[in-house]
């Protein structure tokens, strides 16, 4: 069973909550990294703690959710050995995973409904790393963390 690092700010809350009660309902373990309420937080927080779920080896990967995805996909990125890509459509949350390897995507819970969210993220999930000639792309990225 994968398990699933799960995090979002306010902006990000109501739609982190339907989201893991899918991912339940599919069987993926989620591991809610925050926040619990609809308070106001800032975001870096919670990206960091998705991002050392997944380079920790407690998730499997992890989904973002703030008003548009463009901060967490910033914080998380700054993470040694993350690839976080922000998803807006399910060809993109498919290709970051078989091209990319990416271990998070981050959505925008302002910019795109609860639907296509569930899309994109079964989209991703449902994709595999496809390796071959992307793998020495996803090598070079690796690089670049120094």
């Amino acid at each position: 069973m994968k398990t699933i690092a799960i995090g979002c700010d306010h902006g990000g809350f109501e739609l982190k909550e339907e989201l893991k009660k899918r991912l339940t309902e599919e069987g993926y373990a989620t591991l809610d990294q925050g926040i619990e309420t609809l308070h106001s937080v800032d975001y870096p927080d919670i990206a960091v703690k998705v991002a050392h779920a997944v380079t920790g080896g407690e998730a499997d990967c992890g989904i973002l959710i703030c008003g548009t995805g463009i901060g967490m996909s910033i914080a998380a990125n700054k993470v040694r050995g993350i690839r976080a890509a922000l998803c807006t459509d399910c060809y993109s949350a498919r290709m970051t995973k078989e091209h990319n390897d990416a271990n998070i995507i981050t959505l925008g819970a302002r910019t795109i409904g609860v639907e296509l969210a569930w899309e994109i993220v079964k989209a991703y999930l449902g994709a595999e790393f496809q390796g071959g000639r992307h793998a020495n792309r996803v090598k070079k990225i690796r690089q670049l963390e120094g």
